[in-house]
């Protein structure tokens, strides 16, 4: 039987730096504070990840990300096109990162990518916490992203907490494209 959890509990967990997961547009997802060495470093062993790989942000709305990236490098139009997305096709976007940007969420690059989400469970999360997550798909490094509560219990047991909802209407995590040049980076949706 499920237990269902109050969104206070899933703050405590953000807050004592721990993972979580959650659902996301396509996939489920593990996120803990992007602020948090300690939490992006365990979600890297839990994910058994390379610590190049830079991580991306997904967040309630613009305002949470520009601790992260250099909005002044953005034009008007870049900045549209951050939410030119509908419940159908969402993008995760790589941007220039801030000098200040942890190297844990950047990896080896200057960029970071970023995601403004329309999924309820993702914006209500980020509106209580105040700020965007690190995200990343379910699974371990090199397996198939878990798609529902069964996949990630068989991956990483009970004692994960699953923030309750359902994955979006994708089938795939979501398209990563640079937002200057077009470039797709990973294929989506």
């Amino acid at each position: 039987m499920i237990q269902y959890k109050s969104i206070t509990f899933f703050l405590k967990n953000l807050h004592e730096e721990k993972i979580i997961a959650y659902p996301t547009e396509g996939v489920f997802g593990l996120g803990c504070d992007p602020d948090s060495k300690k939490a992006v470093m365990s979600l890297q062993t839990l994910k058994n990840r390379s610590l190049s790989k830079g991580f991306i942000l997904v967040a309630a709305d613009y305002q949470q990300l520009t601790p992260y990236i250099e909005s002044e490098k953005l034009s008007y139009e870049q900045r549209v096109q951050l939410y030119s997305h509908n419940n159908s096709a969402a993008f995760t976007w790589v941007v220039p990162a801030r000098i200040q940007t942890p190297a844990w969420l950047t990896g080896s690059l200057n960029s970071v990518a970023i995601r403004i989400s329309k999924h309820k469970a993702i914006i209500q999360l980020c509106k209580a916490f105040k700020k965007p997550l690190v995200s990343t798909s379910a699974n371990v490094s090199g397996s198939p992203p878990c798609r529902s509560l069964e996949e990630i219990r068989s991956q990483f047991g009970y004692e994960l907490p699953v923030y309750p909802g359902n994955i979006g209407e994708l089938q795939h995590p979501t398209e990563i494209r640079d937002l200057f040049s077009g470039k797709i980076i990973r294929s989506g949706g």
